[in-house]
């Protein structure tokens, strides 16, 4: 799950990607107004975490500007400004939440999980396979009565699997789609089997049906059983 983070504080960026990313979030920081601007209309996110100070355009211009284009991705106003009016006005602009800084992380976290639940209405969030399970609002995994820890790559790599649940997946599909390099000059094939290899220790250790399966020169395949 992807989350833009506009904010021009670098400490504050920074403190926000790591703390995002710990919880399994892909995150993209912008420090100015124009850069966020241009993420937002030339790559596809599922939450943007917007500043309203920012150097160039403020959050109110972007904000009210992606509204008026029809861009619905849930966006939370992250600001220093309190006051009754500066809410109103950022709620009326299009934000679906605001929260003032300084904020608990964890209450950040929570209306994160609160907004992706609100903007993914009809869409999957709990993919299953066998006794493999996984939510995709708390990103948590599990297979059995078992909780599996998993970096954010991997988690990433399980859900592409997941959703193609018996399907054969090429490594030239997972760099695309997984590592977003699909023009890479250096083939990914070593790195992607590298992550294959740690996350089938996770996933089938110690259990007698095996979930994650290389088709050999061909791919991987998720299911149930050799395939």
């Amino acid at each position: 799950m992807r989350i833009l983070v506009v904010e021009d504080e670098a400490k504050v960026a920074a403190a926000l990607k790591e703390g995002l990313e710990a919880d399994h979030y892909e995150v993209v920081v912008s420090a100015t107004g124009e850069d966020g601007f241009f993420r937002v209309n030339a790559e596809t996110f599922d939450l943007i975490v917007l500043d309203l100070m920012l150097p160039g355009r403020d959050g109110i211009e972007i904000l009210s500007t992606l509204r008026r284009r029809g861009v619905g991705t849930p966006v939370l106003i992250l600001t220093a400004r309190d006051a009754v009016e500066d809410r109103v006005l950022g709620l009326d602009s299009g934000a679906d939440d605001y929260l003032v800084k300084p904020f608990a992380f964890p209450e950040l976290l929570a209306r994160i999980r609160a907004l992706v639940r609100r903007g993914r209405p009809d869409q999957i969030l709990r993919l299953k396979a066998a006794d493999l399970e996984m939510d995709l609002i708390s990103r948590r995994v599990t297979r059995g009565s078992r909780s599996i820890e998993l970096t954010s790559r991997e988690f990433d790599l399980l859900e592409y699997l997941l959703r193609h649940h018996q399907q054969l997946v090429s490594r030239e599909m997972l760099a695309r789609d997984v590592w977003k390099e699909p023009s890479r000059a250096t083939p990914l094939d070593n790195v992607i089997d590298v992550h294959i290899a740690r996350l089938r220790k996770k996933v089938d250790q110690d259990v007698a049906t095996k979930l994650i399966h290389t088709v050999r020169g061909v791919g991987f395949v998720l299911r149930e059983g050799e395939p």
